[in-house]
């Protein structure tokens, strides 16, 4: 059922429009964005989810944008209280806190897709690897995978999540500034792969990537682009010595702007 139509009855019908229609999932938790003219509902909103949905425990009201090195936005709670859940998707089980540390669960079937990409044996880098669910994927289907994190907490679930999915064996976690570890110089070899969640604004991680990439490599590379951009974005690519193997839109996150996935081979 629609959001909307859940909450008629405890949204004033003139304002039921400009209630977003869905809410994201995150394990167990809720997560919705309540308009401050909606102040006096909120908590009626939280209760009324929970009540319509008996796989939600807790429901946040997200009140920030993604900030910080962390990309972690402000939440408070309407109903319920516990922010530690345990995200399925796919076969995969990825434990975290909601409220400190980030998680898209909208990159799922896009997380699965890379991974039917992946090859046994193959060396792969993952800077903003979260809490994991890039890595453990791929290192579920024998890629070896250094995954880059700047987030200390991240790294613990990370750490947690690697176990849990049993890739212990596959998966190096560095806690780091992927920018920052990229260029120092130590890494002993180039990659086959690398997966580039990338953080709105920090594209310029793609010139650190490429060179540590094999020729003949693949770079998943995620942006946040309007459409119009697109095809001056793929003439740079090709200016970097890079072709675009496939690309499409993977999620709405403003007004005309998505992100968006590149797959490119290096040649």
């Amino acid at each position: 059922m629609n959001l909307r139509d859940e909450l008629c009855g405890i949204v004033p019908d003139e304002r039921l429009e400009k209630f977003p229609s869905h809410f994201s999932l995150v394990g167990e938790v809720a997560v919705i964005s309540i308009l401050p003219e909606l102040e006096g509902q909120k908590k009626k909103i939280g209760e009324a989810i929970i009540s319509d949905h008996k796989n939600v425990k807790t429901v946040l009201n997200k009140i920030s944008k993604l900030e910080g090195e962390r990309r972690v936005a402000s939440f408070e709670v309407l109903a319920g209280g516990d922010t530690v859940t345990c995200h399925r998707e796919f076969g995969f089980a990825y434990k975290l806190d909601v409220a400190r540390v980030f998680f898209n669960p909208r990159l799922g079937r896009e997380r699965m897709r890379v991974r039917s990409k992946a090859r046994a044996g193959e060396r792969a880098i993952i800077p903003f690897a979260g809490v994991g669910p890039f890595a453990i994927s791929i290192a579920a289907a024998g890629a070896r995978v250094l995954a880059l994190e700047i987030s200390p907490e991240a790294c613990r679930w990370q750490a947690k999540n690697v176990r849990l999915n049993r890739v212990e064996s596959n998966v190096e976690i560095v806690n780091c500034d992927a920018f920052a570890f990229v260029l120092c110089g130590h890494l002993k070899h180039k990659f086959d792969r690398a997966v580039v969640p990338t953080p709105y604004g920090r594209d310029e991680i793609l010139d650190s990537i490429t060179p540590i990439v094999k020729p003949g490599g693949t770079i998943h590379f995620y942006t946040f682009k309007k459409r119009h951009q697109i095809e001056g974005l793929i003439r740079e690519f090709k200016e970097k010595g890079l072709v675009v193997e496939f690309h499409r839109r993977c999620g709405n996150v403003a007004p005309g702007v998505s992100r968006w996935v590149f797959d490119l081979v290096k040649f």
